[in-house]
């Protein structure tokens, strides 16, 4: 997918370049690396229920969750769903 970014701070674009030299890469993708650290600790910052919950609170969750678990299948047909739909990611250029 391509996306444009407009308006992006001429000093913003100068250390995302200086990065891309320090670790000699193109500056999309220093830019994708960027952005996917960014949204990694985003995610990370918003529902890390860690900062969010005690520890006996996320264990009676998750006893809770365990108890609801409903599936016909065998272990190996779930396990086998699980690799079967698995997707390999996606393209890296080196």
């Amino acid at each position: 997918m391509n996306i444009t970014v407009r308006d992006i701070p001429d000093e913003v674009i100068e250390k995302i370049r200086d990065l891309s030299k320090m670790e000699k890469r193109s500056l999309n993708s220093e830019i994708l690396c960027v952005l996917e650290r960014g949204v990694k600790e985003e995610l990370h910052q918003r529902f890390d229920i860690k900062k969010n919950i005690s520890k006996s609170s996320q264990i009676d969750i998750w006893n809770k969750l365990a108890n609801e678990w409903v599936d016909e299948r065998s272990t190996d047909d779930i396990i086998n769903d699980i690799y079967e739909n698995r997707t390999l990611g996606r393209d890296v250029k080196l």
